[in-house]
């Protein structure tokens, strides 16, 4: 009797502690990123999250998609979750813009889908649907192209002549310099 109770109890007790114990995490729908690079003496960061089309090819940039929900439309976080971050340790011209060195939220205007804006915004630290355009450091149109096959993944790329953003069927890049 005392070796069933005892068993009775380590399953009770085992029990318990499994149940307890939380659920594996799925991963993020979309993960945070990073690109970086060094543009003359300038370290250059942008971090955001990166969402996936997911079966949505076609519906994130017409003028009834995804994109189109959002509170600010036309202007877009360029990303998900919180809002796309700059930050650079040099002073930078970005197209016509110059980017002291500092902290900055990326938006981007997409009205016109053959000339997407880039806005520099001195706001920083707010969730990714928080635009207030009295806080833009500037705007900038974006060069735009088609990349050569759909892009799955958002990216962000900086390169030593431009920062690119990548994403669906869109491709959209500007000119970057250190000042």
């Amino acid at each position: 009797m005392k070796t069933l109770l005892l068993c009775s109890g380590l399953l009770l007790g085992a029990t318990t502690l499994l149940a307890q114990q939380a659920a594996p995490k799925a991963p993020p729908k979309s993960p945070p990123a990073t690109a970086t690079a060094t543009i003359g003496s300038a370290n250059v960061t942008i971090t955001y999250s990166s969402p996936r089309v997911r079966g949505r090819e076609g519906k994130i940039f017409s003028s009834d998609g995804q994109i189109s929900h959002d509170p600010h439309y036309p202007v877009w976080r360029a990303g998900a979750n919180s809002a796309t971050t700059l930050e650079t340790s040099g002073d930078l011209t970005i197209g016509d813009l110059a980017v002291p060195a500092g902290k900055y939220t990326l938006f981007v205007d997409i009205s016109d889908p053959k000339a997407w804006v880039l806005i520099v915004s001195k706001d920083t630290g707010e969730w990714g649907l928080s635009y207030d355009a009295s806080k833009d450091l500037g705007r900038v149109k974006m060069k735009m192209s088609k990349p050569p096959a759909m892009v799955e993944d958002l990216a962000w790329k900086i390169g030593q002549k431009n920062i690119l953003l990548e994403w669906e069927n869109m491709k959209a890049s500007v000119t970057v310099a250190a000042k």
